[in-house]
């Protein structure tokens, strides 16, 4: 799950929205640095990304890819997944549109922001005045997303050239997304997460 996932999936459990957000910026355990909401808020994001990363749909999926691009796999689906989402939020949240979520998320995370990582301030900056997650809708937007991530981190060069694996095997995972996220949803509600 990548951004706007890890919050729809906070919203649902009244889990910290924040906290939600902010998980890939904090190392170790964050007890003493953050309030008790935000805490337990990085902690379901740990156990999202933990219970994301061992689904049989997901593990599936990690096998379609190139043996040149399997290694970043699970970056390459957290954004795709969020595509799928943007892509399909009237279907599976339509009590709330999208732009209105995205509005209520940027409140609720920007009371954070002044005790908050510098590398995570600077996220936010674009996350919101860009419009990102509204616009993992589009796909010419998450390959700009993933090259974007390849161009900070050399390391995960493979990002770039993941985009074809998506293509190819879009039509399968938009079905993956559909038998594994209602079901996360429902575990969200139920704070089984």
């Amino acid at each position: 799950m990548n951004f706007l996932a890890h919050l729809h999936l906070a919203h649902l459990a009244d889990s910290s929205l924040s906290g939600n957000l902010l998980a890939d910026f904090v190392r170790g355990n964050p007890t003493q640095a953050y309030p008790t909401d935000v805490v337990d808020g990085i902690f379901m994001h740990r156990r999202i990304d933990v219970l994301t990363d061992n689904l049989p749909e997901v593990k599936e999926a990690k096998e379609w890819f190139r043996p040149e691009t399997r290694r970043v796999a699970p970056i390459t689906l957290d954004v795709m997944w969020d595509h799928f989402l943007s892509r399909h939020w009237a279907q599976l949240s339509p009590e709330m549109p999208l732009p209105e979520f995205v509005r209520y998320a940027h409140s609720q995370v920007a009371m954070i922001l002044p005790d908050s990582p510098p590398r995570f301030v600077n996220l936010n900056e674009y996350l919101w005045s860009e419009r990102w997650l509204e616009r993992y809708r589009e796909m010419d937007f998450i390959q700009r997303v993933l090259n974007g991530m390849a161009s900070r981190r050399p390391r995960l060069d493979a990002l770039r050239d993941s985009w074809q694996d998506l293509d190819t095997h879009y039509d399968a995972l938009e079905s993956r997304f559909w038998q594994f996220y209602p079901r996360m949803m429902v575990q969200a509600k139920n704070k089984q997460l």
